[in-house]
């Protein structure tokens, strides 16, 4: 089951070392890791996913709270979540099949950044399907290079 952990720390050197030094201390794999700066400087947010049963989540939030730098954990419910990744994907595209390549991108709102006589670089904002959709629709052409950001979520409402 996946899991996306919203955690607010402290804004200080060493942080991310330790709380990512929990999860492979107690042996999880962290899928997708995102760090920022909330609207106060002071505290940072990360956005950790990680698949795991519900047992093991709650001993990791335990062991997270004890954290000198950890303010508040929250695993956020999916169905209430906006939660967005950001992709750049660099794709092998000749004057024959640049039209299909730009159509492609066109048609899951992601933006052309850079046009070369050999590659196109596109930029896909969503879902980690939508991205993985694209991605896919790409492969034939040639993906040279991915970049992606890591899942980042709020919940919604008025919270």
């Amino acid at each position: 089951m996946k899991h996306i952990l919203s955690v607010l720390v402290e804004n200080k050197p060493g942080v991310l070392a330790r709380v990512a030094g929990l999860f492979s201390r107690r042996g999880f794999n962290i899928d997708s890791l995102a760090v920022g700066i909330t609207e106060n400087p002071d505290v940072s947010r990360m956005t950790i996913t990680v698949d795991a049963e519900e047992h093991p989540i709650e001993q990791v939030t335990k062991q997270l709270h004890k954290l000198i730098n950890v303010i508040k954990i929250t695993d956020l419910d999916a169905e209430k979540t906006v939660a967005r990744e950001l992709a750049l994907l660099k794709v092998k595209s000749d004057a024959k099949t640049r039209a299909e390549v730009m159509q492609l991108a066109k048609i899951f709102r992601a933006q052309i950044l850079d046009v070369s006589r050999k590659t196109i670089t596109i930029e896909i904002t969503g879902t980690f399907e939508k991205i993985d959709a694209l991605e896919q629709l790409l492969q034939p052409h040639g993906v040279v290079e991915i970049v992606r950001t890591g899942r980042i979520a709020i919940e919604r409402g008025e919270k």
